[in-house]
């Protein structure tokens, strides 16, 4: 079985992860080639060899057009939240990144953000973004430099939803559709979370930007040409500090960032800026059938793919790719939490473990347990990983009403898991499969999806199951 372990060292980003990808073999004629034929603006990839910190890393340079302006990412203060070049940029335009459209009024926004475009030297700039919502998906960006390197650029900023149909009616292999379409719904639902609105509707930067498709359906590519089937994530650092927003300064991660990473092992490794990105994030919670350190194995690659920022740590992502033993069982370590209260409402349980979700928390349960004096309790019982096993501890101490957290390890063997999307008459519903190997043990509708579904089409939930299944099984 051929396996990809990510070792996130200083944190993740899409255009990182394809970088690394390549140097670690993947064919990059075959992801030029797919990437286009597909219905985007016209761009040239190229991967540049760089050092970071002693480490020799490919590095992603994109250019779009005839334009001579080409677009590195820059991965560690900030990526993908502005752009940033020696020189200054004003850009104005027709669109919200984080906003769908309303027929009824307009919406102006003013986003300062270090978005992560860089020359290949280390360089800044901000980016200025005016966005305001007149129903029209193209604007011009019009950019002044002080070296009089002036140019427009014309894009279209998708919805969420037109990528996802991008990407379905696209000739891309199957299970690059089926990962690419599972890396944007994510980032989608995050962000619709953030902003309260359907996913289907949001319509932003991060997403509808070129270099994030690219990103996205090139590392599912890489993937692809690797013929990796299970992708392997270590804990994932996300940085630390503010981040300058539409609406003032954000802390580190940023939202959407830590909505996807919930559920996700974060590692205690930090440097001061933007580490993990919501691109890198989304292909984390999308890809990754576990999380940890490099698993029993032979190695036979390494790739590297690097950031533009130099930090006092190697700014790059680590790409192994190698041949897992085939053990007929295979165990993980986790930790389970415990505490007994008896003088906690309901109420508070519940919020208790909202918040220990929120925080990385694998289970959470509540047994019903009578204490001394014969009293009526309730035991919590936690399951997380090794690597959130302490702010676990933290919140349970914070939310609840116990003296003490009870901790033990326990070994766990679990089933590795996928996401993929199904169609259906009432709209596309994830699922989660349950591997051994290669063989599907289980498969499960994700209830959120269904559920949504439901009560769109006012069908019954078990109607959206069934047709879910029968999708499955034809």
């Amino acid at each position: 079985m051929r396996t990809v372990y990510l070792d996130c060292i200083s944190g993740i980003a899409g255009d990182m992860a394809l970088a690394a990808l390549v140097d670690l073999g993947a064919d990059e004629d075959y992801i030029v080639s797919h990437l286009s034929k597909l219905p985007i603006d016209p761009f040239t990839m190229a991967f540049v060899k760089v050092d970071r910190r002693g480490i020799t890393a490919n590095w992603l340079k994109l250019s779009f057009g005839a334009s001579e302006h080409n677009v590195g990412h820059d991965h560690g203060v900030a990526h993908k939240h502005g752009h940033q070049h020696e020189h200054q940029h004003e850009h104005h335009s027709t669109q919200d990144h984080t906003h769908g459209q309303d027929d009824k009024h307009d919406h102006d926004h003013s986003h300062s953000h270090n978005h992560g475009h860089d020359h290949e030297v280390d360089q800044q700039h901000i980016q200025v973004h005016t966005h305001v919502h007149n129903h029209t998906h193209e604007h011009k960006h019009d950019h002044t430099h002080e070296h009089n390197h002036d140019h427009n650029h014309t894009h279209v900023h998708r919805k969420a939803s037109d990528i996802l149909k991008m990407i379905q009616s696209s000739d891309l292999p199957d299970r690059v559709k089926k990962r690419s379409l599972s890396i944007f719904q994510f980032i989608a639902e995050a962000e619709g979370k953030i902003h309260g609105m359907d996913p289907a509707d949001v319509h932003f930067h991060e997403v509808g930007a070129m270099d994030s498709i690219l990103d996205v359906i090139g590392v599912c590519l890489a993937l692809e040409s690797l013929d990796a089937s299970t992708i392997i994530v270590s804990p994932v650092p996300t940085g630390t500090g503010k981040l300058r927003m539409a609406h003032g300064l954000y802390p580190i991660p940023a939202p959407a960032t830590a909505e996807l990473l919930r559920g996700v092992p974060l590692s205690e490794f930090t440097a001061k800026g933007e580490l993990t990105t919501p691109t890198g994030a989304g292909i984390v919670k999308a890809l990754a059938s576990a999380f940890g350190p490099l698993p029993a194995g032979t190695i036979d690659r390494i790739g590297y793919g690097a950031g533009t920022k130099n930090f006092e740590h190697p700014n790059v992502v680590r790409a192994v790719l190698y041949e897992q033993e085939q053990e007929k069982t295979c165990y993980e370590t986790i930790v389970v939490l415990e505490a007994q209260v008896d003088d906690s409402t309901g109420e508070t349980l519940g919020f208790a473990m909202e918040k220990l979700f929120e925080v990385g928390a694998l289970d959470v349960y509540h047994t019903p347990v009578y204490m001394k004096k014969n009293r009526p309790g309730v035991l919590v019982t936690v399951l997380c990983h090794p690597a959130s096993s302490a702010i676990c501890e933290e919140t349970m101490l914070a939310e609840t009403s116990t003296f003490g957290v009870r901790r033990s390890e326990w070994k766990r063997r679990a089933l590795a898991r996928q996401w993929v999307q199904v169609e259906t008459p009432f709209g596309l519903v994830r699922v989660k499969q349950a591997l051994e190997g290669e063989t599907i043990m289980r498969q499960s509708p994700e209830y959120e999806d269904a559920a949504q579904a439901a009560r769109s089409f006012g069908v019954p939930l078990e109607t959206v199951y069934r047709e879910v299944y029968k999708q499955l099984n034809d």
